[in-house]
């Protein structure tokens, strides 16, 4: 068995080193910001994420970018377009953002279909 007897000269006498550690002063929660810990509260997300869709049976991500404006053709054909797969059955996924994925949105709410937007935070 090893030796725990406390070798440091400024700590008090008489505490292995187990107990110094177990007394060192520390916040409540310290261990969660660890990379095992954001891990999980990455699953989590993930978990989340998947249960909310599991009842979408039929879906379609559009995706494009972010700086399309309104005026743009782009945007009025993504709009289009998922007006389109709203009334063939299909739900709208998109990214949440502006630009083209606002487009699809609203041409999935204008249809009366479900559009779903799935962003992020940026740290």
């Amino acid at each position: 068995m090893a030796d725990t007897k406390n070798t440091d000269t400024n700590a008090p006498q008489g505490l292995t080193q187990d107990e110094q550690l177990l007394e060192t002063p520390r916040q409540q929660d310290e261990f969660t910001h660890t990379d095992t810990w954001r891990v999980f509260r990455i699953l989590g997300v993930f978990v989340e994420g998947f249960d909310y869709l599991a009842s979408v049976t039929r879906g379609v991500a559009i995706f494009g970018s972010a700086r399309t404006p309104p005026a743009d053709p782009y945007f009025a054909a993504a709009q289009e377009t998922a007006g389109l797969l709203v009334k063939a059955g299909f739900a709208v996924i998109t990214g949440g953002g502006p630009g083209i994925m606002e487009a699809a949105n609203r041409g999935a709410f204008e249809a009366g279909g479900l559009s779903i937007g799935c962003n992020i935070e940026l740290p």
